[in-house]
């Protein structure tokens, strides 16, 4: 238990080394709301694929046990290797009628991680969509809370809700806004012989939050009339609470494009990461969702341009010496950085 502990740790704070390097900023919202100790689920929108756990887990307080869709489990090692970072795989009606039974062991799992007062993250919508508004949330995670309540009535859980909002997610580097709600006691809304009316009234309550604590455009007719209106004026999108409001009163005021003031660095960054990027042109070409692009990119680019700089620094050092080598390193990662950090970030 001490070694998987500390390996997630480990896996944890490297994740968060990777994204400080990747994203132009993250913004979290609503810290103080997490309780330090205590059964809690995490409830989070899902607009950018595998990336978001990520993004929620290195800026959360709580060690994480999450739920993931099945498919990703597909491969023995791969299990392996996710089972060691307290991840479980859900199943949903598209990975087969028969698969569903599975979930009968998962949700046992949750029901004795709650009950011993550990952290869940569920994505309630059931899978990921780039869409800027929050979907009809499935009955997965009301099954796992009053469940756990069932076996131990006695029990407290509370479910937070946390919203995620991209800049743009289909351009390197993005800024995102992480924000966790306020905590809603699950008691309270555990009452068996009105079960049915009670999981709506529970979803109301957190699909109202994630309204805000995401920007929420209502997925009708007129979503993607507001949309292109919010893009052409170059909104920031991480500001939540402003472009929520220019959506309900349908006044939009935009911000001038900034001038790209770090372009010249890109030419030197490709240049010394030429193997990389052209895995990753490869790799793309590939990809079929587009939520999962940002993904693929952050995770094949963390690994191949990391090995990449451990190679070339180690020749500069054989070639040269130590010290040429530490100072190319650094240079390196300085130029990351400043691409990263200092990228203006357009609407879409």
């Amino acid at each position: 238990m001490i070694l998987k502990t500390l390996w997630y740790n480990l896996f944890k704070f490297l994740i968060k080394c990777s994204l400080f390097f990747y994203t132009r900023r993250i913004i979290v919202k609503g810290k103080e709301n997490i309780p330090k100790k205590g059964a809690v689920l995490f409830v989070v929108n899902h607009p950018n694929g595998l990336i978001d756990p990520l993004i929620v887990a290195v800026n959360n307080p709580r060690a994480q046990h999450f739920l993931v869709r099945a498919a990703s489990f597909k491969k023995p090692l791969i299990k392996r290797f996710l089972g060691t970072l307290n991840l479980m795989p859900i199943y949903r009606m598209r990975d087969g009628v028969k698969q569903l039974g599975n979930n009968k062991d998962v949700f046992e799992k949750c029901f004795t991680l709650l009950n011993n007062q550990n952290a869940l993250m569920i994505f309630p919508e059931g899978s990921h969509d780039k869409r800027r508004t929050i979907r009809n949330l499935s009955k997965g995670f009301s099954r796992i809370v009053f469940g756990a309540l069932e076996r131990n009535p006695s029990l407290q859980i509370h479910i937070i809700p946390v919203g995620l909002t991209y800049q743009n997610p289909s351009i390197y580097p993005s800024s995102v806004c992480l924000h966790y709600g306020t905590p809603i006691l699950v008691n309270d809304f555990y009452k068996p012989l009105i079960i049915n009316s009670e999981i709506k009234r529970l979803k109301d309550v957190i699909t109202s939050q994630l309204k805000t604590l995401s920007v929420h455009i209502p997925l009708d007719e007129n979503y993607e009339k507001t949309l292109a209106k919010l893009t052409a004026a170059n909104v920031d999108f991480t500001k939540v609470e402003r472009v929520n409001l220019m959506i309900t009163s349908t006044i939009i005021s935009g911000r001038e494009k900034k001038v790209n003031l770090v372009r010249f660095i890109k030419p030197f960054i490709l240049l010394n990461s030429i193997v990389p990027w052209f895995i990753w042109k490869h790799t793309e070409s590939k990809i079929n969702e587009f939520e999962f692009i940002d993904t693929f990119r952050y995770g094949i680019n963390t690994i191949t341009v990391s090995v990449n700089f451990m190679i070339q620094t180690y020749l500069v050092s054989y070639f040269y010496s130590w010290l040429s080598g530490i100072i190319y390193l650094a240079s390196s990662l300085l130029l990351i950085l400043l691409y990263s950090k200092f990228h203006p970030n357009s609407a879409k």
